[in-house]
Order: C-alpha cells, then sequence, then structure tokens
C-alpha cells in the first residue's frame, strides 16, 4: 500500500481530523490570550479591536474573523474561558444542594471564586460594556441568568424556612442579584482583600435581607 493510499484510508480521516481540531482550539487559545493581554495593556479600553487582537496573536485580521465572527464573539469567548478558570460551569453544584441555605452560601461563593479568577481582566470588561451597547446586551443576558438563579434558591428558602420580613420577593431577589455582582464583591474586598475572602460577608448580608439571620 502506498503512502497516498495510506493517508486516503478511512481509518486516517479521524486521526487528521482529530489533528485539525486541536489546531483549531490552539489558535483559538492563542487569540483568546492575546485578546486578555491586550485588555490588561494601558490601550485596552481604548484599542480593543479585532484587529488589535490579530496584531497581538501575530495572526491575520480574517484568522480572528473566522474563528470568532466580530469583536463581540471574540468577548464571549474571553468570558467562556473566564468562566472555566473561575470554575463556573461547576456552579451547577449549587442547585445539586439539598438544603436550600446550603445551595445558597456554595451559590455565593461560587461567584466569590470567580470574581477572584481574573480580577483585573473582569473589572476592565465591565468598564467596556459601558462603552459598547452590544457588549452591554451581552452582558444583561448574563446578569438575567444569575438573577434567575438567585430567584430559584431563594424561593426555595422560602418555602423552607418562611422569610421573615415583608419585603415584596422580587426586591429581595433584586439584592441579591446587586450583592453578588462584581462590584459589591469588588468594593467590599478593597484593596487589601480578594473578592472570595468577603464571601461570608455577602452571605450574612443576604441573609440578613430576608430575616434569616439566626440560621
Amino acid at each position: 500500500m502506498t503512502t497516498k493510499d495510506v493517508s486516503s484510508s478511512p481509518s486516517s480521516r479521524p486521526y487528521r481530523l482529530g489533528r485539525r481540531q486541536t489546531a483549531v482550539e490552539g489558535m483559538r487559545a492563542k487569540i483568546v490570550e492575546a485578546a486578555r493581554e491586550l485588555i490588561m495593556s494601558q490601550r485596552a479600553l481604548a484599542g480593543f479591536s479585532v484587529e488589535a487582537v490579530a496584531k497581538q496573536a501575530n495572526v491575520a485580521r480574517a484568522t480572528v474573523y473566522n474563528q470568532f465572527g466580530n469583536k463581540l464573539g471574540l468577548l464571549e469567548a474571553l468570558f467562556d474561558d473566564l468562566a472555566r478558570r473561575g470554575g463556573m460551569f461547576e456552579l451547577g453544584e449549587a442547585f445539586r444542594r439539598e438544603d436550600p441555605l446550603d445551595a445558597l452560601n456554595e451559590f455565593v461563593a461560587a461567584f466569590g471564586r470567580f470574581w477572584t479568577t481574573d480580577r483585573i481582566i473582569i473589572r476592565r470588561l465591565h468598564a467596556m460594556i459601558t462603552l459598547d451597547s452590544d457588549m452591554a446586551k451581552s452582558e444583561a443576558e448574563r446578569q438575567e441568568r444569575r438573577r434567575k438563579g438567585l430567584q430559584v434558591i431563594i424561593g426555595r428558602l422560602d418555602e423552607k424556612y418562611k422569610l421573615a420580613t415583608d419585603m415584596p420577593l422580587d426586591e429581595i431577589i433584586e439584592i441579591a442579584h446587586t450583592l453578588t455582582g462584581f462590584e459589591t464583591f469588588d468594593a467590599l474586598a478593597g484593596t487589601t482583600r480578594s473578592p472570595v475572602e468577603v464571601v461570608p460577608i455577602v452571605q450574612k448580608l443576604i441573609l440578613e435581607v430576608m430575616g434569616l439571620h439566626d440560621l
């Protein structure tokens, strides 16, 4: 059998496809890392673009477009990378806790870990969001997912413990949503602590809002 016969045989195709997929994933990772480096630089907010990321990654602009579609697609990939690094894909563990109080504590702790993973990058991304309407829309969708998660957990808490407050449930959820946001963790942590270190404070504040501080 010739080399040509081997390379074109059916058994060789999965191998070639596997190598191609590995190459694609490597290229995507390289570009995402370049985007991270650019945002960390002083020119990030004013100069973040597909062209700038391509230059940082030393690839053609068309390569970035082929991999991510546009700037928003690239930023979404960066958010996904941050989520992976911060363990957010394991957030479902909170909802598997039998006791809703444990579920709430794990939910808050998960976000504390996430906000700590790459605090400077997240801070700068949030600054960019205020300047870009497409990014703001995408961020609003992520915020809504966090709000719905809190709605489920706080609803379970109300069923089991009966919230000791006259505040409407929607308001409690909105306050809890604010308390679990990056800005709250970042402000509470200040310059001397990391966001994960203030997790107990946020957990306590949410319980206070619900009138469950004695639990």
